[in-house]
């Protein structure tokens, strides 16, 4: 029976936001015997309600709230309002991403230890390191159903990654092969249907072959009597007491009615941008530049990794768009090596995006010769992309709008970033490094192409030892208010050269523990 909890319950913990972050967190929770009501902006879709169309589906899924972009990066320019690509529906991005699930390396946890103090950054080692983090990201590999990991062999390789494999070999990398993703690869080897080659990961995977909390997590904290789920619900601000204790969240409702849930504990999951939105604009007389905001780092140090695409035109036909989407990479230049001219690594994975987005982002508003017979050669390629650690810079961060207002009228986030000239740097070697791994197999033409709105968005309510330095301690536990939690990847202190999700749901298990053996032990 699905939970049902009263708006006065104030024994409930209410958690923001149901993605690879709060929707693992919520069921986690639930598992333990902990009442949880989670709020969700966004509807609820499932496999068979996903759209295997670009357009469609970007349609259905995106969210697309009004928000602002300054800074001089190229987003800022071609996508003034939608600095980021992620989703809007229950499970949150976890229905989008590409199931690339890599641990962190050592080195990215002690940045600032490691590559030392770089001007213009605004580095910090986590309070945490991998041997504190292995036993929990055993727990997340084994709940995503990791490839490579366990028992589970690898994806098959698609033509795009036989294109990739050969060119990087070539190269004389090493470190290559259909990388470990959450993504059933056997019928032998867990819960889900093994993949079918679609190709449409981005778009949802109609086969639930893809670990998504929209159809595992969630369904199984519904399953407990413990989790009561409320789609279309845009939390608007978190009220707190006179001690500062948060005490209740203020959301609109589906019919777009102010309601008002009572919580003993308040976890925020709203993804990079919508959190620190959340608490600056719950700003009150106790706390007026925003909840849990004393260091005046909320908002601050946003991270979206180094990116960029490189494709690679050939004589004959690949046809990149066949087989998942990103079961391909090369973990070579991950490493730490500053004579590269540039400090932290980058991976190399494969990509492949459909026709529509292929042709808005090979150059956004180029109409000519070069743009036109780069689409004409869409059979002919193959394409990768740059997934590098960009630093965290204090000016690189969310504010709130002095203009624009959401749909509810609340002040719409702004989102600032420049790139660091390490980012450039990296992202230049990378390029370089893309186009030579075409070239080295035979492509006609290689070319890099700029950034698009991000997938990863991390920092903003960062993890620090001291409180003056960031917003949460290693528990994601706000320095200033105990009740009161981040729950998703705002609370990276640095980004790592490796996809955030299974980091971020790693530490949503961690948290989970904590937080009910905190509730039992009552000091929260």
């Amino acid at each position: 029976m699905v939970a049902k909890f009263d708006l006065n319950d104030d024994s409930v913990v209410v958690i923001i936001g149901t993605g690879a972050g709060g929707g693992v967190l919520a069921n986690e929770l639930a598992q333990k015997g902990v009442k949880v009501v989670a709020l969700e902006a966004g509807g609820r879709y499932l496999p068979e309600d996903y759209l295997n169309d670009e357009w469609a589906s970007f349609g259905q899924l995106a969210w697309t709230d009004t928000r602002t972009t300054s800074g001089d990066w190229r987003v800022a320019k071609d996508f003034s309002g939608l600095p980021t690509w992620i989703v809007k529906a229950v499970g949150g991005t976890t229905t989008h991403w590409a199931g690339a699930s890599i641990r962190f390396q050592d080195h990215e946890w002690k940045a600032l230890t490691n590559y030392g103090k770089v001007d213009g950054a605004n580095l910090l080692d986590w309070p945490i390191d991998g041997a504190e983090m292995a036993p929990w990201y055993d727990k997340a590999e084994e709940k995503l159903g990791v490839t490579r990991t366990g028992n589970r062999p690898g994806l098959p390789g698609s033509n795009n990654y036989k294109v990739f494999e050969k060119g990087a070999k070539s190269l004389g990398y090493t470190q290559v092969h259909t990388g470990r993703m959450a993504i059933q690869s056997s019928d032998d080897t867990g819960n889900r249907v093994a993949c079918q080659q679609t190709g449409f990961c981005f778009q949802g995977c109609k086969w639930g072959a893809k670990w998504s909390a929209a159809y595992t997590d969630i369904p199984e904290g519904e399953a407990t009597g413990n989790l009561e789920v409320r789609e279309r619900s845009h939390v608007a601000k978190i009220l707190h007491d006179e001690t500062g204790k948060v005490t209740a969240v203020e959301y609109f409702d589906k019919d777009g009615k102010l309601q008002t849930q009572k919580a003993r504990i308040i976890c925020v999951a709203g993804n990079t941008i919508e959190s620190p939105r959340l608490l600056l604009n719950s700003a009150s007389e106790m706390f007026p530049n925003g909840l849990a905001n004393s260091s005046d780092q909320v908002g601050r140090n946003y991270m979206r990794h180094v990116t960029g695409s490189v494709y690679g035109v050939f004589d004959k036909p690949v046809r990149m768009w066949r087989g998942t989407t990103m079961a391909g990479i090369v973990q070579d230049e991950a490493h730490h090596a500053p004579e590269r001219g540039f400090v932290g690594g980058y991976e190399l994975e494969t990509l492949s995006l459909g026709l529509p987005f292929m042709a808005a982002f090979l150059d956004p508003g180029a109409w000519g010769r070069e743009f036109t017979s780069g689409l004409d050669s869409y059979e002919n390629m193959a394409g990768l992309w740059i997934v590098g650690e960009d630093l965290p810079q204090a000016d690189n961060r969310v504010t709130l709008s002095k203009d624009a207002k959401d749909q509810f009228g609340l002040p719409a986030p702004n989102v600032n970033y420049s790139d660091h000239p390490n980012d450039i740097a990296m992202r230049n070697h990378a390029y370089a490094r893309g186009v030579a791994m075409y070239e080295a197999v035979g492509a006609t033409r290689a070319f890099p192409t700029p950034p698009y709105p991000s997938t990863h968005n991390l920092g903003t309510n960062r993890m620090s030892e001291d409180p003056k330095l960031g917003v949460v301690n290693k528990w994601g536990q706000t320095h200033d208010i105990a009740n009161l939690f981040i729950s998703d990847g705002s609370q990276f202190t640095t980004g790592a050269a490796e996809n955030p999700t299974l980091t971020i749901v790693a530490l949503a298990i961690r948290q989970a523990d904590h937080i009910a053996s905190e509730m039992a032990a009552g000091t929260i």
